[in-house]
């Protein structure tokens, strides 16, 4: 079976830092493109980065960009997202997710095959 396990959401202050860690199984991870999304309530899901299962090439939206890295350990089968300079804004249900479009870097949910859970995000004084 194919599992993408989220982890290490939590409550941060604003200015402070979180690493999300997303471990996967049951597929080929080497040959995918892995990314993170999020959801806060009442807002649509945005993708916040991705790597590619080619070369580790790395999308970032505007939002994020700067703040965030996406990084991949592929002996682990694990995906690591390092978040510093948390705002309130960034406040939401985080996702993992896995393309099997191994030279993709688009950030798009429609393109993406599996998923995994939610790990949550608070970024409050």
């Amino acid at each position: 079976d194919v599992q993408l396990q989220a982890s290490g959401g939590g409550l941060e202050q604003p200015g402070g830092s979180l690493r999300l860690s997303c471990t996967a199984s049951g597929f080929s991870f080497d040959d995918y493109s892995i990314a993170w999304f999020r959801q806060a309530p009442g807002k649509e899901r945005e993708g916040v980065s991705c790597i590619n299962g080619n070369d580790g090439s790395t999308t970032y939206p505007d939002s994020v960009k700067g703040r965030f890295t996406i990084s991949r350990d592929n002996a682990k089968n694990t995906i690591y997202l390092q978040m510093n300079g948390l705002q309130p804004e960034d406040s939401a249900d985080y996702y993992c997710a896995a393309d099997s479009a191994m030279f993709s870097t688009v950030i798009t949910a429609g393109e993406y095959d599996y998923w995994g859970q939610g790990t949550l995000v608070t970024v409050s004084s």
